[in-house]
């Protein structure tokens, strides 16, 4: 069998030997209640080896290693404001997001870890089997290796069936980028505590849940694609006994089959990417932590002179089971919740997602694809005339395809959760939208998940919690 067809075998198929879904969330609460955690906001100079360098212009750590926060200076042609200043992080290193798969009685299984981040809202989340940066991995915090590293660095060309580098957030990260990584092992292996293995459907059912699969799980997943040049609906005889399960779900692998209804041609698609990034503009240029305009420091945070957007503290951090049990950092904060939404529409009967092309300051390429509205820090209550805002706004209860509060990366952001949503409009929605939105099928944004750098993580995030059962 295919790649392809183990992948989609396992996301539809929720039955798992090992421990049911209500299950796995009950085993959440346990590993919560278990774990000693304490993280507390600190003052700037109560932090050990992370300090202000006034001749780079950076807080950063001693080793030189981790990330640093330092500041930048925006200038573009996009949208209503072409210059601006802002902290940022930055992070050059890629890190590995790696998750082991293995087969059970003919249906693949992923190995997820029950792992406490310092930002996350709840403490436990289920995160890939290996999350970790270069400087974790190299050991330069002195502590353990990660678990199951030398599966990943071992791995054979056979044994990986995804490999991609894919973008952290643009708004936040300075041109970042983790390798998003699946593997498959035949043999048998030691599964440590707090580590489950889990089919993709029951995954993807636990991302119906609050804060319950993290980020890092969420993009690995969303890079998982489920046809290729040569597979369609009819030629899956396998899966015939899983397939057309609801009316959704089979919507949805229709999107992922078919390659005759689409609105837009894959070659229509690259050619409006490549016209909005050859039109606009992005010039950052460093500029030091002290003199960025607009942004005051005080002992305990990095803050805008109006409080909007986010805030940078200073945090210490005490965890039981981690590779380092107690550390200090600094961590981004959001002052509000965030609103991520797709909107989709049956366009020649097959749903289309209306995805927002999106430039962001730490993007790498200029222009990522977003989703159809994307607010963070709340900035959607002062944007009213923000396209299809309205539209996500005034939705009724029974367009909503999914709506969760999910969770950013809990090792840069401190308890930062934002709306997630998918909404269906009806026929009375126009097709006809603005320059920099497009009509795509969720065939086509598998195909374009492939490479780097097209659809941003908010979009992939989305993407993950597509459920076909």
């Amino acid at each position: 069998m295919s790649c392809n067809n183990i992948f989609l075998k396992s996301a539809l198929t929720e039955t798992n030997p090992f421990i049911s879904t209500l299950e796995v969330v009950k085993w959440l609460v346990e590993r919560n209640n278990a774990t000693k955690v304490n993280v507390n906001k600190i003052q700037f100079d109560q932090m050990d080896k992370w300090k202000f360098d006034r001749n780079k212009g950076v807080l950063g750590h001693v080793s030189g290693h981790f990330f640093t926060i330092q500041g930048i200076n925006v200038k573009t042609n996009w949208g209503n404001v072409h210059e601006w200043q802002q902290p940022i992080i930055n992070q050059p290193e890629i890190g590995y997001l790696g998750i082991i798969t293995k087969e059970f009685n003919g249906i693949l299984y992923f190995l997820l870890q029950a792992k406490i981040e310092p930002g996350n809202t709840n403490n436990v989340q289920l995160s890939p089997t290996l999350q970790a940066t270069k400087s974790n991995y190299s050991q330069i915090h002195k502590g353990k290796k990660p678990l199951y590293l030398e599966y990943f660095q071992n791995a054979t060309r056979n044994q990986v069936v995804l490999d991609q580098l894919q973008s952290e957030q643009g708004a936040r990260f300075l041109r970042k980028r983790n390798r998003n990584i699946i593997i498959i092992l035949e043999e048998d292996i030691q599964i440590h505590d707090d580590f489950i293995w889990l089919s993709l459907g029951q995954i993807k059912k636990l991302i119906l849940y609050d804060n319950l699969v993290n980020m890092d799980t969420r993009t690995v997943i969303s890079c998982i694609s489920f046809a290729d040049d040569q597979t369609s609906i009819n030629a899956t005889d396998e899966l015939k006994n899983f397939l057309f399960i609801n009316d959704y779900g089979t919507s949805m692998l229709l999107s992922v089959f078919d390659k005759v209804s689409p609105l837009n041609t894959f070659e229509e698609i690259i050619n409006w990417i490549t016209f909005l990034k050859s039109k606009y503009e992005l010039e950052i240029t460093p500029v030091s932590i002290f003199e960025i305009s607009d942004w005051n420091i005080t002992s305990t945070e990095i803050h805008h002179i109006d409080n909007n957007y986010f805030k940078v503290i200073a945090a210490q951090v005490e965890i039981e089971n981690r590779e380092v049990q107690k550390w200090t950092q600094p961590l981004v904060e959001p002052l509000q919740e965030g609103l991520i939404v797709f909107i989709i529409k049956k366009i020649n009967g097959i749903f289309h997602f209306l995805v927002q092309a999106k430039l962001e300051c730490g993007n790498f390429d200029i222009i990522e694809m977003a989703p159809t509205v994307q607010c963070l820090t709340g900035s959607y209550q002062n944007s009213k005339d923000l396209p299809f805002l309205k539209d996500v706004l005034n939705t009724r209860p029974n367009q909503i395809r999914f709506s969760t509060l999910q969770s950013e990366e809990g090792g840069r952001f401190f308890r930062e959760q934002n709306k997630n949503m998918i909404i269906e409009v009806d026929d009375s929605f126009s097709i006809e939208v603005p320059e920099n939105y497009m009509w795509i099928t969720l065939g086509q944004l598998h195909t374009f998940v492939k490479f780097n750098n097209y659809l941003n993580i908010q979009s992939r995030s989305l993407l993950s919690a597509i459920n076909f059962i």
